[in-house]
């Protein structure tokens, strides 16, 4: 660990479930600044906007700017500025999508417009039945179908919920649709990560609590990983991992005590 100089760090079920910050918090990222590791916030939640984000990391005593925060949703937003500029999406999301989006130059269009060229799907914590049977009326119309990311679960302070890739088995049901999924594991978040640092893959570890998403996507992309078992996977899930991480902590507590042990 004392080589890495960069991390990209997953948020929900490293950084806190729900508004419960987890043990550790402030300390982790003090112990950062103070040792001149850069990072960048990578997660597939693409409920929240980068500045709700820095709000919700001030609260719990941590400093960040919007340039250290990337979100499923603006890699969805730059993916789609790519490949269809301009066209008129659908979304079923809250406003961290929605504003990423309408920043790239896509159409947001309204709820009950069904002429949408492309239907994203992210978390909505509002979600109803008339925005499904919406979404599915434009699918199976020949909308594309794209998803921020397809995390099956989701960690809250009550216990591990649905994610949305329990939703887009939903839409994919009832439209024959499959969607293009953006986020972690595939490479662009990473892409982004990187690139934004201007460090290298061998100096830079993705950390997350997930093993499918952001265990595995760092392998893909070539970056040592940390899992950390505060969220998600558990240590027998780590165990029999078809690509284990690098390391395996608790928490922030240990990873913290760890990195300043191998710092000496």
């Amino acid at each position: 660990m004392a080589d890495l100089r960069a991390l990209i760090i997953d948020i929900d079920g490293v950084l806190w479930r729900g508004d419960t910050a987890l043990p550790g918090l402030a300390a982790f990222f003090t112990f950062l600044r103070e040792h001149g590791i850069a990072f960048r916030l990578a997660t597939n939640n693409a409920s929240l906007t980068p500045a709700a984000y820095i709000a919700k990391l001030a609260k719990f005593g941590v400093v960040a700017s919007e340039e250290e925060v990337l979100t499923s949703a603006l890699a969805t937003a730059a993916y789609l500025r790519q490949e269809s500029p301009g066209a008129k999406v659908y979304v079923i999301g809250e406003e961290g999508i929605c504003q990423a989006l309408r920043e790239a130059g896509l159409r947001v269009v309204s709820e009950e417009d069904l002429t949408a060229d492309i239907v994203v799907c992210s978390m909505d914590r509002g979600l109803n039945w008339t925005k499904l049977g919406n979404a599915t009326i434009s699918l199976r119309g020949g909308a594309r179908f794209v998803a921020t990311n397809d995390d099956m679960t989701f960690p809250t302070e009550r216990g591990i919920t649905h994610g949305n890739g329990a939703i887009l088995a939903a839409l994919s049901a009832a439209s024959g649709a499959h969607p293009t999924v953006v986020g972690k594991p595939e490479p662009l978040l990473y892409e982004m990560a990187l690139a934004s640092l201007g460090r290298l893959p061998r100096e830079t570890a993705a950390m997350g609590d997930r093993l499918e998403t952001d265990i595995l996507g760092a392998h893909r992309a070539g970056l040592p990983s940390i899992l950390v078992l505060s969220g998600v996977a558990s240590a027998d899930d780590a165990a029999h991992a078809a690509n284990p991480p690098s390391w395996v902590f608790a928490g922030l507590p240990e990873l913290t005590q760890a990195w300043r042990s191998a710092l000496g």
